[in-house]
């Protein structure tokens, strides 16, 4: 349960409006406190500091409405410096980074921190009452607007500040890499040298059923011990058909499970699958890489050719591969606490990661010999993290793509030489170990 929880709580603090949501009600809250505070300090307290306290009733009101209205100005202004920001980088960089900026928490909080300010105006400004009879000056709460529009001013400057950097190639990537680095550490926690899962089954059931997707989109996450406890419960087996990343059609296989199928267990199977319209790092390895390995590409797309911000995200893309190569990510199967099998997953490996790193930037870079030798020094890092034999040759693999794609699309010896020499690097640190 607590898995599901916190995959709808990464999709709320993912969204533009729960965190200044979260604001507002704070400012609101705020407001009446200060204003039902106001009868708890005696009026020659008031007295004492008349600087400070004696703003009149028309004075007060107006110095509301004017931060009020300065407020949602500055807070539309943010939304709009949001959204240019976002349309400039989704086309400069790659759409898929869109939620990245969706998700910016500075943005959030300052947008939240306008918006709240607003309504804080709004709630004491309905207080103030200028009548003989009825006179209330909620002297604290008209002293807190008038410090919380100046704490705003600070808000806007950082802002300015923020949004011009957050929109640098390298902070993109480096965001998009601890992202991606996160989601190992969730996914994959245990280390290569760490005791193995539970391996494949001697037999697996003969007979499946299929379990149709309810939704339509991309498989976001799974409850992997929900789904655990579900084939505990019925007495059966499940087998993802689909991977988190996998687009799935309603209608369409998404599991299957041993023996006889009814429409509790398939309504179970599929409340354990969050489906939505987009792919999340969370649970998702492979699109952190995929997002910056789209920024290499357009970095290297003929009308762009900026082989700085290439090698950049190379870089980048090397610190999570560094990672993955001390992790045991090949996809397991569960049992339960007697020995049987319960959960036969699906799940990246790998070969397919380090393949989605590196193939289409190599098919891309064609005669760019610095790309190419940063893709070498990258697998030469890499390597030396692994003892696992297999993964090293894997590794030497694609180092050898690499070099054919050298030889034949650089055209200048000497820049031929460097990829060369680094491909021997990688190559004796292979046989080295």
């Amino acid at each position: 349960m607590w898995k599901r929880a916190a995959a709808t709580w990464q999709r709320l603090t993912g969204s533009l409006w729960f965190v200044p949501s979260i604001i507002t009600v704070g400012a609101a809250l705020l407001a009446v406190a200060l204003i039902e505070a106001e009868s708890l300090v005696g009026d020659e307290v008031l007295e004492d500091f008349p600087r400070l306290f004696g703003a009149g009733a028309e004075s007060s009101r107006s110095m509301l409405a004017a931060i009020a209205g300065s407020m949602i100005t500055v807070a539309g202004v943010t939304f709009s410096i949001t959204v240019v920001a976002v349309s400039q980088a989704s086309s400069q960089y790659t759409p898929r980074i869109l939620r990245n900026f969706m998700r910016d928490r500075a943005s959030q909080v300052v947008l939240g921190v306008f918006v709240g300010i607003f309504v804080y105006c709004l709630i004491v400004a309905r207080t103030v009452r200028g009548d003989e009879e009825l006179r209330f000056i909620p002297s604290l709460a008209v002293l807190g607007a008038f410090l919380l529009a100046v704490v705003a001013m600070g808000f806007l400057v950082y802002f300015i500040h923020h949004i011009a950097g957050t929109l640098e190639a390298g902070s993109i990537l480096a965001r998009v890499s601890r992202e991606t680095v996160a989601s190992v550490d969730r996914l994959f926690p245990d280390e290569v040298g760490a005791a193995p899962g539970a391996g494949p089954p001697a037999g697996e059931p003969p007979d499946w059923t299929a379990i149709a997707s309810a939704k339509t989109g991309y498989l976001q996450s799974v409850d992997a011990d929900g789904m655990l406890r579900l084939a505990e419960r019925h007495g059966t087996v499940i087998r993802m058909e689909r991977g988190i990343g996998d687009f799935v059609v309603q209608g369409t296989l998404i599991a299957s499970v041993a023996g006889p199928e009814t429409d509790d267990l398939a309504a179970a199977v599929n409340g354990v699958y969050t489906v939505s319209a987009y792919r999340s790092v969370y649970q998702d390895a492979e699109f952190g890489i995929r997002q910056m390995v789209d920024i290499a590409l357009k970095a290297l797309s003929p009308g762009v050719n900026d082989s700085t911000t290439a090698v950049t995200s190379v870089d980048h893309i090397g610190a999570v591969l560094v990672r993955l190569a001390r992790r045991r990510i090949e996809p397991g199967h569960r049992l339960d606490e007697h020995g049987a099998l319960r959960v036969i997953a699906v799940g990246p490996s790998f070969e397919s990661l380090l393949a989605a790193a590196l193939d289409e930037i190599r098919q891309n870079a064609g005669g760019n010999a610095s790309v190419l030798a940063r893709l070498l020094r990258t697998l030469a890092e890499v390597a030396a993290c692994t003892a696992d034999p297999a993964r090293r040759a894997l590794l030497l693999h694609h180092g050898e793509r690499i070099l054919r794609a050298a030889e034949a699309g650089i055209p200048d010896e000497e820049d031929r030489r460097e990829v060369r020499a680094r491909f021997g690097a990688l190559a004796a640190g292979v046989r080295a170990a």
